[in-house]
């Protein structure tokens, strides 16, 4: 048949997302890959200066997606198919281009894991994430903050003259544009994805970029790749160089996932001009392949272990019963802690395949780690030539500046708005006018008339900008009478992601000295917090909530989303800083628009942890029996084991002391349920 690329929908359970959270995000993550200055050392120099170079701070200007929850229904998700007589893939453009499925017709095998449900969890740069299929991640270290919105999508003539489908977006972290071109050559195995990001700016740009693939998991899934070492990186946040398979003598083979017991990340350490390819086969030598031309570097193992922390992960990203999953990558670099130098109007491209990959069990499964790599390797090349690959990827070249036939997905409005800055030329990803909407409109008025604009009656502060340009044109706009209060709370958000934090204290105290308002009050508390003044922080959330209480009538429906965003940044503080009765004042105040307190799972948390505050243990044992879900717990967060094991420590000790014995009866005597166990170490 001949290759075609049509829309349709997918049908699973899926949960919402919800808004996005009203509060700009200026405080850090917590993103895990994260080494310590001092843990570079006897790293190679190239890799320790790529891994302290443009880290970043903050997320912004991107918005965070935390409104999602996990009652699941039935749902009709976009998709997009590309077809041909061999393959299907199946394309989710609104859900950040993710390649939901490859089924490979001949052997009736689907490649990829395909999660059953959608699921959304605090993973990603922007908090929303969901596990399965391929990801396309672009910005910075995590997964990207485009992961679950929609990307810009259209039918685009292919290298052989058959279809293809082409996603684009405007990368917000780094300000990059980006294109997914995917197609499949007539009667082939073998999914091509050709990859380009470009710098369209006057100065160098820290970039990074790694596919991450799901596949599924067995006790006999084993991956394979042409490396003999790796840096691993686990619990003790360290990287280390070690050996393949088994990295210690005696240790689990940890080409063998599920043989570990905590969830790791092992980097594999390919050299020299090896080709770059790695595969997961299961035990009977059948399963996926990846391979790319050269500048896609870096492979990686990711594994969730054998351990209950990382089987309840698995359980909480998809369905329970339906099978685990594990990640097979690939990066620009050698590591997910590094970034790379993309200079000024430059382009980074290459061409990545996916595809079947049968090789001989008996070789696969060999204890002689040479031997399975060379059987993979071998098989591969048999199926799939290098010097096909490289072809193709020169070919895909000639085709990438074609404009769409036609559009068949719409992504965001922010592409628009920096071309309409920027005037950059960026043949074949058209970022037409007719995207802006009203997330834009503030600042196209602010691009075209110098002016910003008034805030709009009823809402809340929207979405900011704050790279140096626009940073630039908010230092020298006008504002309308009384209005300077708004652009300067915008003007500090920009120089706090630029780290100018002592500018942006002063342009808010600026902004809340014409115009008292919660949101300048929270951003004044967040840098007191980030400065280790936990009492003033707390006086500026407390201030912050009373002033939106006060004034929740003006901003309309989106009040009780701006109440659960403050109250979940404002509790931890105050109970930082001693002040547990204020925490149980805002806990306990009702939402607006109605006569009863916000009620999830987080905040049944933050109960429980200001009951423990207050000296009321039984009542957060209580609240903790009776089951708490926290639907946006984060990736490596540890709130649900610390807050059980500090209860159950101060019913041990009654009035007395907390001691190192009173701390291991805790353990013993009252154990973690497994369904508070999110540990991705051992519980020590």
């Amino acid at each position: 048949m001949a290759t075609t690329v049509r829309s349709t929908k997918v049908s699973i359970p899926a949960a919402p997302l919800g808004p996005e959270n009203p509060l700009p995000a200026l405080r850090p993550r917590g993103e895990l890959h994260r080494l310590d200055p001092a843990d570079l050392d006897g790293l190679p120099a190239d890799m320790a200066r790529q891994i302290g170079y443009g880290p970043m701070s903050t997320v912004l200007p991107v918005r965070l997606l935390d409104g999602y929850g996990r009652d699941r229904e039935p749902a009709e998700l976009d998709a997009l198919v590309i077809e041909n007589s061999r393959l299907r893939a199946t394309v989710l453009p609104g859900l950040g281009g993710r390649l939901y499925s490859l089924f490979h017709k001949p052997t009736g095998r689907e490649l990829l894991y395909r999660n059953p449900v959608f699921q959304p969890a605090d993973f990603a740069l922007a908090g929303a994430w969901f596990s399965g299929g391929v990801e396309w991640n672009l910005g910075t270290t995590g997964h990207a903050a485009h992961t679950c919105v929609p990307l810009h999508a259209g039918r685009v003539p292919a290298p052989d003259g058959g279809e293809m489908l082409r996603l684009w977006e405007w990368e917000r972290l780094r300000d990059l544009a980006f294109q997914i071109d995917l197609w499949l050559p007539e009667d082939s195995d073998f999914l091509y994805v050709g990859i380009r990001v470009r710098n369209p700016h006057d100065r160098t740009v820290p970039a990074y970029w790694w596919s991450n693939t799901a596949v599924p998991e067995t006790d006999r899934t084993r991956v394979l790749a042409p490396a003999e070492a790796a840096w691993h990186f686990g619990h003790r946040r360290a990287l280390r160089h070690v050996g393949l398979p088994a990295p210690a003598p005696g240790g689990p083979d940890v080409s063998y996932p599920t043989g570990s017991q905590h969830p790791a990340d092992y980097f594999l350490d390919i050299r020299g001009e090896d080709r770059r390819w790695i595969t997961a086969l299961d035990g009977d030598g059948h399963g996926l392949v990846q391979t790319s031309t050269d500048l896609l570097r870096g492979r990686k193992i990711f594994l969730w272990g054998r351990g209950s922390g990382g089987r309840r992960w698995q359980d909480w990203l998809t369905e329970p019963g339906t099978g685990g999953y594990l990640e097979i990558q690939a990066g620009l670099a050698r590591t997910q802690f590094e970034h790379i130098p993309m200079p000024a109007d430059t382009d980074l491209s290459w061409l990545e395949t996916y595809g079947p990959l049968s090789a001989d069990p008996d070789l696969v499964h060999a204890e002689d780690w040479a031997t399975a790599r060379a059987e993979a390797a071998a098989r591969l090349e048999a199926a799939l030539p290098r010097v096909t690959v490289d072809t193709a990827y020169a070919d895909w070249l000639a085709h990438a500046d074609a404009d769409p036939k036609d559009i068949l997905a719409t992504g965001s409005g922010w592409g628009a708005l920096e071309i309409a800055r920027g005037h950059f030329p960026l043949p074949g990803t058209p970022f037409e006018p007719s995207t802006l909407g009203d997330p834009q409109k503030p600042w196209l008025e602010l691009l075209v008339a110098g002016v910003f604009p008034r805030p709009a009656a009823g809402a809340a502060p929207g979405p900011c900008l704050v790279s140096p340009q626009w940073r630039e044109l908010l230092e020298s706009a006008d504002t309308y009478p009384g209005n300077e209060w708004f652009r300067d709370y915008y003007l500090g958000i920009a120089q706090w992601a630029a780290d100018d934090r002592a500018q942006a204290v002063r342009s808010w105290e600026r902004s809340l000295a014409a115009h008292p308002s919660p949101w300048c009050h929270r951003a004044l508390a967040v840098a007191d917090a980030a400065a280790g003044r936990t009492e003033q922080a707390a006086e500026r959330y407390t201030a912050a909530w009373d002033s939106l209480r006060a004034g929740a009538g003006q901003y309309g429906p989106e009040a009780r989303a701006v109440q659960r965003a403050l109250l979940v940044e404002a509790v931890p503080v105050l109970l930082a800083a001693g002040r547990a009765a204020d925490a149980d004042r805002i806990i306990a105040e009702p939402a607006f628009g109605g006569t009863v307190p916000l009620d999830d799972g987080r905040i049944r948390l933050l109960r429980a942890r200001t009951a423990l505050a207050r000296g009321d243990a039984a009542g957060a044992r209580a609240l903790l029996d009776a089951g708490i879900v926290v639907t946006d717990l984060r990736e490596g967060a540890e709130e649900l084991n610390e807050t059980w094991y500090a209860v159950a420590e101060v019913l041990l000790a009654g009035d007395g002391e907390i001691t190192d014995a009173v701390r291991a009866a805790a353990r013993a005597e009252h154990p973690l349920p497994a369904h508070y166990d999110f540990l991705m170490r051992p519980d020590s």
